[in-house]
């Protein structure tokens, strides 16, 4: 072990001119490996435990120093901290038993996990862009032993502007520090100086522009009650922004609020009011809501779409007519493991629910499963309350009178008393589905009548509903032709004598679509 690296086991940085935002660390780490969920107090917030780790990757240009500043990108609003317990690696680690994993790790230290949350939607998972930003990853002051303390026994907290916002031990761990080193040693070699952020418990949250943020990680049951000190970090507003020629821009919406800031309460967001979603032009409304769903169809198949309509579902409402724009559910087949990972607490069926906004139709793929329920009396009332144009789901309805009473326009595949566990699991929302036999996209227009459902491209509806409007007028006029005697022969479809008479009858024009 040379002079330096046991310098920093003991805690102290070296002052050696070397680069300033490695001075708490034997040098700049190859790679940094970043878990998503690990305590259980922070997977109950999000209302999913997961089964197994799983990871993401962070630059080693994220790394910064106690005491720097991190900026919050011009046009941003949701930078959140996620006080974290830092592994750094000793000994080279591949393949290694969860016995031997510790002996692997050298030191342990504080570190904090920014995140930007107006660039999550657009990374889904990989975190690339809205946690590898410059100073993402503030790391130290000083390196605690590893083999001076129980990895089971460290307590992270965090402080904003000098108030605790997070409290935690590994003892809240869903997976052991040593599992996560002998996890990823099964994938790749961890060398020498590599960083393992192992995760934040509940209270991370949105920072603004002058707070300072502090992390500790200590032992305090250990002999000499180790600490890695305080981690500070001042959050400053950056005068560079993003610019759209390059990449996507930032986006939030209020379900990036609610999980950067921890709860809707937070966030500032209402869960019982009515989000602002997308909306239909009014216009376009009133067209879809007098055109018939065959009538579309007919349209849609003539360019070559066949596979639009949402198979197997009837109204519960006979007379009702349903439009909207598709917010999506996706269940899965259930799996007892997963359901108790994904089914409890804030799962994606309630978060899809709460999520809805004035106007969307959620729309559930069950795979066609009717042996159970995919919603009941409570939540179409939480739709009605906020806005929903209605729900559309290929499996069934328990509560199936209450859900009725409430009023909604809902299709769906049957009904049925027992409860989604007993089928399905409630995996995600707001992604590309298959209901009934269709794909369903988050922003296609849905339609439904008596005669069942259809999903419309939205770069299509306007000029599908006009040349279907345009075509039940038509098919009108011949209807009252036959109504008085005249065969169909030659009139349905109308040939050209028949053609000019139906001419002559609108005025010498042909009538108008929109109303």
């Amino acid at each position: 072990m040379t002079d330096d690296i046991a310098r920093r086991r003991a805690g102290s940085a070296t002052t050696d001119g070397a680069d300033p935002r490695f001075a708490s660390l034997p040098g700049r780490p190859g790679k940094i490996v970043a878990i998503h969920l690990s305590y259980a107090s922070r997977a109950d917030q999000r209302g999913r435990r997961p089964a197994h780790p799983s990871y993401f990757f962070k630059p080693s240009s994220s790394v910064a120093a106690s005491g720097s500043s991190i900026e919050r990108p011009a046009g941003t609003e949701l930078l959140a901290y996620e006080g974290e317990i830092a592994l750094v690696i000793g000994a080279a680690a591949r393949r290694v038993p969860l016995a031997d994993a510790w002996s692997h790790v050298a030191w342990v230290t504080a570190s904090n996990d920014f995140g930007l949350y107006d660039l999550r939607a657009n990374d889904r998972g990989s975190n690339v862009r809205s946690k590898g930003g410059d100073g993402f990853t503030p790391v130290g002051p000083a390196l605690i032993d590893a083999r001076s303390i129980d990895p089971g026994a460290l307590r992270l907290r965090t402080w904003v502007n000098g108030e605790l916002t997070q409290d935690d031990t590994t003892a809240g761990l869903l997976f052991s520090l040593s599992q996560l080193v002998a996890d990823l040693s099964q994938h790749f070699t961890l060398e020498p100086g590599d960083i393992i952020l192992t995760g934040t418990p509940a209270g991370s949250s949105v920072v603004v522009p002058g707070d300072v943020i502090e992390v500790e990680v200590d032992a305090p049951d250990a002999p000499g009650a180790p600490t890695s000190g305080r981690l500070v970090t001042t959050v400053v507003q950056g005068a560079d922004g993003f610019d759209a020629s390059m990449g996507s821009l930032p986006a939030v919406d209020d379900t990036q609020r609610i999980q950067a800031w921890g709860s809707p309460e937070a966030a500032g967001v209402d869960p019982a009011g009515s989000a602002a979603g997308p909306r239909l032009d009014p216009v376009l409304r009133d067209k879809l809501e007098r055109c018939p769903v065959a009538g579309l169809s007919s349209h849609l198949r003539k360019r070559g779409l066949n596979n639009v309509t949402i198979d197997g579902v009837r109204a519960m409402h006979p007379q009702a007519k349903l439009v909207g724009i598709a917010a999506t559910l996706r269940m899965v087949p259930n799996r007892e493991d997963l359901f108790t990972s994904h089914g409890g607490g804030y799962n994606a069926q309630k978060q899809a629910f709460d999520a809805v906004g004035e106007g969307e139709v959620i729309v559930i793929e069950a795979r066609g499963e009717t042996d159970a329920g995919t919603l009941g009396d409570i939540l179409a009332i939480c739709a009605r309350a906020r806005g929903a144009a209605g729900i559309v789901t290929d499996g069934a309805v328990r509560d199936y009178d209450a859900v009725a009473a409430v009023g909604l326009p809902v299709f769906s595949g049957g009904s049925h008393p027992a409860v989604l566990g007993r089928k399905h699991v409630p995996w995600d929302h707001g992604l590309t589905i298959g209901c009934g036999g269709t794909t369903v996209q988050p922003g296609d227009i849905i339609v439904g009548d008596s005669d069942g459902v259809i999903v419309i491209p939205p770069s299509l509806v306007e000029e599908v509903v006009d040349e279907a409007l345009a075509q039940e007028d038509e098919d009108g006029w011949i209807a009252e032709q036959v109504a008085e005697g005249h065969p169909v022969d030659g009139l349905f479809p109308m040939n050209a004598a028949w053609r000019a008479r139906y001419a002559a009858a609108r005025g010498g024009r042909e009538p108008e679509s929109g109303g």
